[in-house]
């Protein structure tokens, strides 16, 4: 192996038309805006549907599961005379499959 062929450099040189940012530039942060901008199209379709319809279908199975849980565990809640009631219980499971659902959503548009 001669001496030249080891010492070629792969890391690209800037070419003479385009300045070096200067250090003052460099120690700027980037703005939190423009990060965010950049970085929005990184998804394709096919992923937002599949990321959407995989936090809708969550969404829509805690609900339903839940409160058919809830049904068949109502007596011995009311029983338990817990802090919590049915209705306490229902907002919590209507919140959370809420909260699922609208993520979906989010996911599809956003």
């Amino acid at each position: 192996m001669s001496r030249e062929s080891s010492q070629t450099s792969t890391s690209p040189t800037p070419s003479p038309s385009t300045p070096l940012p200067t250090v003052r530039t460099l120690d700027k942060p980037e703005k939190l805006r423009d990060l965010l901008a950049e970085d929005r199209g990184d998804t394709c379709m096919p992923c937002r549907m599949i990321g959407a319809s995989a936090f809708i279908g969550v969404g829509v199975y805690s609900y339903f599961s839940g409160r058919y849980q809830l049904r068949q565990q109502e007596e011995a809640i009311r029983k338990s005379r817990s802090l919590f009631g049915m209705r306490s219980r229902r907002l919590g499971i209507s919140g959370i499959a809420g909260v699922l659902v609208g993520m979906g959503i989010w996911r599809l548009v956003a």
